[in-house]
């Protein structure tokens, strides 16, 4: 367990909190591209505890905004697109993305004092469909250039769900390898839907997980954050090797549906300290993304991205198909099942309650490495993976892994391996 002042430390992050200050020096998602077609409306987010206002100008560019217009605090979203910014329906002041006053119309000459105001304004990238900002001091580091974010349209999909949480419980579930092995079982296999086949095994993955439910689990510190291994007993002295991820600051790579050519990932935002938004990617680097994938990436989401099973209907459980077709009784739905698993801990999980075993390693040594961001940001040094060198802007080494390999290797050495084999000749391997 960790101590009260720990989880405080680690779950606040509106404006001036520790924790703030330390998502603040990263990039983070704003919003789906879609949510933002050419011409749209304005959009009213929030994300970090801070009301804002995303709009594209004339020109497409994305701006993030303050909400409130500098001049008497009305709403901007309500705003007209015009004129190359956002004008306020109020007096007509005109912002541009960069927090310009460019007019006030009812001054004379303009206003001829506009351009002392500087109104709250975010930078903002667009790239794998979203658009992210940059909510922090100074100069921006540079966006991630992750495979998923850079990868043709038609070889990735990106969604995002409410989730009714702290954004860190949310992360904390993807790295705790043992769940799989309960909270995602289904007990007849039949219900699959194209069930995969491991790599190296006749079994599917759902069996593998099912057969050891007791891993061996392993976490290596990186430049990016934590590389996990998870090492289970397969058929005939063999080993089903899996090699998950968590990036600083609060996204994580695992399997999924298209693991073995590229991955999924959980980017976990906070919209305050009690809900959050899970941006969900998955990507393959070798084919366009059939139909049934994309669909799969947003079964049982409604049009304002929320999930159709929720608390307030009990995440729809029938007990009676929890002894036959899923442990759950919650269907087929990983994400519903996620759901429970985070939001029914609470708004903001009590750590000073729980009781923490061998198995929860990865999530220790995460908590460890945000806790010393947090005192990097603090110092006024660089936390980890926040990037400034456009040779170090690349991760070949951010690998995820689901298959079944012989049981006398070194899996370390295997990795490391496979990690060589996608370097260039001078590249550092992590």
């Amino acid at each position: 367990m960790i101590s009260e002042p720990e989880n405080i430390l680690l779950t606040q992050t509106g404006p001036r909190t520790p924790c703030g200050e330390l998502m603040r020096s990263y990039w983070q998602p704003v919003a789906l591209s879609e949510e933002l077609p050419g011409e749209s409306a304005p959009l009213k987010v929030r994300i970090l505890g801070e009301e804002l206002v995303l709009f594209r100008d004339d020109q497409g560019r994305p701006g993030l905004l303050g909400l409130h217009c500098s001049h008497r605090g009305t709403d901007l979203s309500y705003g007209r697109i015009e004129d190359g910014g956002l004008r306020c329906l109020y007096h007509g002041w005109l912002y541009d993305v960069c927090g310009r006053v460019l007019e006030q119309p009812g001054e004379p000459g303009g206003g001829a004092n506009r351009h002392e105001i500087r109104h709250l304004a975010y930078p903002c990238q667009e790239a794998g469909g979203v658009i992210f900002t940059y909510m922090g001091p100074g100069e921006p580091p540079l966006l991630p250039n992750y495979e998923f974010l850079t990868v043709p349209a038609e070889q990735r999909t990106v969604s995002k769900i409410f989730y009714q949480c702290n954004y860190l419980q949310g992360n904390e579930g993807n790295i705790d390898p043992v769940h799989l092995s309960f909270l995602h079982q289904y007990l007849k296999e039949a219900e699959i839907n194209r069930p995969r086949i491991v790599p190296g095994s006749a079994a599917t993955d759902n069996a593998l997980l099912g057969k050891d439910l007791a891993p061996t689990i392993e976490v290596e510190v990186t430049d990016y954050g934590l590389r996990i291994y998870t090492v289970r007993e397969a058929e005939s002295s063999k080993s089903y090797l899996r090699i998950t991820n968590f990036i600083m600051p609060n996204l994580s790579a695992f399997g999924g549906s298209t693991v073995g050519e590229g991955y999924a990932v959980h980017w976990h935002v906070p919209i305050n300290d009690i809900c959050h938004w899970k941006y969900v990617f998955m990507f393959s680097r070798e084919r366009a993304l059939s139909q049934d994938l994309r669909n799969k990436n947003r079964a049982e989401i409604t049009p304002d991205y929320r999930l159709s099973q929720q608390g307030a209907n009990r995440y729809q459980q029938d007990r009676e198909s929890m002894k036959t077709k899923t442990f759950t009784g919650m269907g087929l739905n990983f994400q519903a099942h996620d759901a429970f698993a985070t939001e029914s801990q609470g708004v903001i999980q009590d750590r000073t309650a729980e009781h923490l075993v061998s198995s929860d390693k990865a999530i220790v040594a995460a908590r460890k490495l945000l806790l010393t961001g947090i005192e990097d940001v603090k110092q006024g040094r660089e936390p980890r993976h926040r990037i400034r060198d456009p040779k170090a802007n690349r991760f070949p080494h951010l690998m995820v892994i689901s298959e079944v390999v012989p049981g006398s290797i070194d899996w370390k050495d295997y990795a490391k391996k496979l990690v060589e084999e996608r370097q260039p000749s001078t590249g550092p391997v992590s």
